[in-house]
Order: C-alpha cells, then sequence, then structure tokens
C-alpha cells in the first residue's frame, strides 16, 4: 500500500514538531532536528514552520489529492497493489541474495513463469478484503492495472521478465505533495512503474509533483557476481561488514526501505538501496527534508518496515530480532520504541521473498486505528495495550 493522502488537520503532530523537534535538538544538535511534521502542520502551520529555519517548500495547493508527510496522519486516500498475472522473477544474482537457499530451486525452475494459481487466487481475495475494509473505514482507495508480468523485455545490458505491481510501497514515495519513483534495483522490477502510470498521472494533472529518480542501467556492475551467501552466517559475516549484493555502480534503491517523520526521513543500505541511490535522495530532498542512514544487526536487509516502523509521534516499533545500531539516539531524543511480540505465522508458511516479521508491517489508518494481520493476535493484543484499535 502507499499513503497518498492524509487528512489536513486533527493530528497532533504539529505539536510535536516543535516539542519534539527541540528535545531532539538539545540531545543531538545536527542530527534530527524536527522528527515530526503533521499534513496539518505542512497546510496550515506552514509560516510557524518558516520562522523556524526558512527553508519551507512551496504550500501544498489546496486541492491537491497528494498530501502526506508522515506514517500516521489519519488516512483520506491510499493505492493498494494487486497480485493478478504475478510471476516468480527470474532466478539472477540479486534474486538469489534477497532469498534462502531452501527456495532457489523453485526460482531456477519456475522463474518467468505464474506463482502457484491457488497461492495467486487467496492473495488476490485477501488483497479484495482489505480494499473493502479500508472503504468502510471511508478510505479512497486506488488501484494500479492489470499487466502481463510474463512478457519478456530486452535492454542493451539484460533482458528478463516482470513479477507483479502487489507493492506500490516498494515503488512510490510520496513525501508532501511529491510522488517519488523509485529506480528499483531488481532486473524483474525494472518497468513495474508502468502499473501505477495511469494513477501517477491523474495526481499530477490535479496538482501533484511527480519525480522519477534516475533509472539505473541493471548492467552486471551493478552487482556483485561473486557475492558469497550460501549460509545464513555468510549473510551475518557480509551485512556486518556493510557488503550487498548491489555495488555503487550507479544509484538504485527501493522505496521501501525510506521511512516518513515529517521533515525527517529514515533509510537503511540494504541489497536493493545503495549510498549512491540514498545520496541521490538526500541531495533531492534537500534543504527541506533530511535524510538519516540507520542500521540493523540484519543478515539480509531489504525494505525498512519490518524492522523498524514508525506508528506515530515519537512512537516505534523495532524488531527485536534485527536490533537497530542508533536505537540509543532515539531512546535519548525522547522516543518510546517497543519490540513487538514474535509473529505467529508457521515456520512451514512459504513466504517466498518475505520474513515472518510481517506481522509489524502494518497500516495506520490514524493513531488510535491500525490495520494487522488477523491471524497475529499477539501483536493486535500489543496495540491494544496501547489504546489502539
Amino acid at each position: 500500500m502507499l499513503r497518498v493522502r492524509c487528512l489536513r488537520g486533527g493530528s497532533r503532530g504539529a505539536e510535536a514538531a516543535h516539542y519534539i523537534g527541540s528535545r531532539l535538538r538539545r540531545v543531538f544538535t545536527g542530527w534530527v532536528q524536527r522528527s515530526f511534521w503533521s499534513t496539518q502542520a505542512a497546510t496550515a502551520s506552514q509560516n510557524t514552520c518558516a520562522a523556524d529555519d526558512n527553508k519551507v517548500t512551496s504550500p501544498v495547493p489546496k486541492d491537491c489529492p497528494v498530501c502526506s508527510y508522515n506514517e500516521w496522519d489519519p488516512l483520506e486516500e491510499v493505492i493498494v497493489g494487486r497480485a493478478e498475472n504475478a510471476c516468480v522473477p527470474p532466478f539472477s544474482v540479486e534474486v538469489k541474495a534477497n532469498t534462502y537457499e531452501k527456495y532457489w530451486g523453485f526460482y531456477q525452475k519456475y522463474g518467468g513463469q505464474s506463482f502457484p494459481k491457488d497461492h495467486l487466487k487467496k492473495a488476490i481475495a485477501e488483497i479484495e478484503e482489505m480494499c473493502n475494509i479500508l472503504r468502510r473505514e471511508g478510505v479512497i482507495v486506488k488501484r494500479p492495472d492489470p499487466i502481463d508480468w510474463s512478457v519478456q523485455y530486452k535492454t542493451p545490458d539484460f533482458q528478463s521478465t516482470g513479477m507483479y505491481a502487489a507493492m506500490p510501497r516498494d515503488i512510490l514515495l510520496v513525501v508532501g505533495n511529491e510522488i517519488i519513483e523509485a529506480p528499483m534495483a531488481w532486473r524483474a522490477r525494472f518497468f513495474e512503474y508502468r502499473a501505477y502510470r495511469r494513477i501517477i498521472k491523474d495526481y499530477f494533472n490535479r496538482g501533484a509533483k511527480w519525480t522519477t529518480a534516475p533509472k539505473p542501467t541493471m548492467a552486471d556492475e551493478l552487482y556483485d557476481q561473486d557475492y558469497p551467501i550460501c549460509s545464513v552466517e555468510d549473510r551475518h559475516k557480509l551485512a556486518a561488514q556493510g557488503k550487498f549484493v548491489t555495488t555503487e555502480f550507479e544509484p538504485c534503491f527501493d522505496a521501501a526501505d525510506f521511512i516518513r517523520a515529517g521533515r525527517d526521513i529514515f533509510v537503511q543500505r540494504s541489497q536493493v538501496t545503495n549510498y549512491m541511490g540514498i545520496e541521490w535522495m538526500r541531495r533531492h530532498l534537500a534543504p527541506d527534508y533530511r535524510v538519516h542512514v540507520i542500521s540493523f544487526k540484519d543478515p539480509n536487509p531489504m525494505h525498512i518496515d519490518a524492522t523498524f516502523n514508525i506508528i506515530g509521534p515519537d512512537l516505534v516499533l523495532s524488531n527485536p530480532d534485527r536490533p537497530c545500531h542508533q536505537i540509543e539516539l532515539f531512546k535519548k531524543a525522547g522516543w518510546t520504541v517497543i519490540r513487538p511480540p514474535v509473529p505467529l505465522i508457521p515456520d512451514d508458511h512459504p513466504l517466498w521473498m518475505s520474513s515472518k516479521w510481517l506481522s509489524m508491517n502494518v497500516l495506520m489508518l490514524d493513531e488510535k486505528r491500525v490495520m494487522v494481520d488477523a491471524n497475529e493476535t499477539s501483536i493486535q493484543k500489543m496495540f491494544e495495550n496501547l489504546g489502539m484499535s
């Protein structure tokens, strides 16, 4: 899912922008100056923000359908992906580095073909029900176009087939009234943006900003062709050394490696996001936003939501299996750090490219309502204890 628009008003983010920001400045001058900027603060309190640092973007157009600065303001509109026609990505080096050995035979055998039809049928049904729930909660739901992902394509540097348009959060990032198309790092996702072009053009025609990051060639030089990943121990050792399958040959990043807290945006270097990609984002968003690199004890980092998920002003879920190396900075700045419970998903579930910790990759409808997996009763209880429904 991708948060496109949040309610302009009714959030306490405006107060948090000043209160938390001042605390952070006292504790870590220059690291994080203002943590939280709500949609209300952006549209109704812009003069106050400008008085603070005189580096604020132009006001968001009043009728712009895109306006979102964090992960928790009341949700008005969202893009939800679709699993129709989803295909197994070809077994290239970057796919190998992001999957576990027990699945390699599956990718080698079925790369370029459809995922198991019974799995796709269930996925489509679950996503449709998710859309129904969101609509019943008053949220406008947009869907990408169905595309035949089995079509083979070729560039001067590689050939591949596609994968899916199931995860708009992976490829699109909303910062204020701007939609940023991520360049991606998997060859199977090179043309994934096509499924969203109709929606993005409509948003653009209605006032939103639209930026496409430089598209990488995805030539062989972007990947460490000899990346040693035959065991989990190898992955732990490489991650600790800061070594990943993607090189610094050219910028690449997935949008899902970034998470927003108003003026401050946090990102991890991962298997799909390199430092050149992070630097491109830093320069593109400066001086109005600050991009901070954080890291984790994670043998295979790819997308931040199931590792470090900001769910409210000064409130973050931090994966106990993948502790954040900079967590003390957040605690000293006044953040509440919550360790979510161990996921209940059974070990024999075919997660393909994911981990059990999808349980903490939740969708905040506002500060008091959250959408979670129906089977993950322990994390439901955790949210209830936090006063959320």
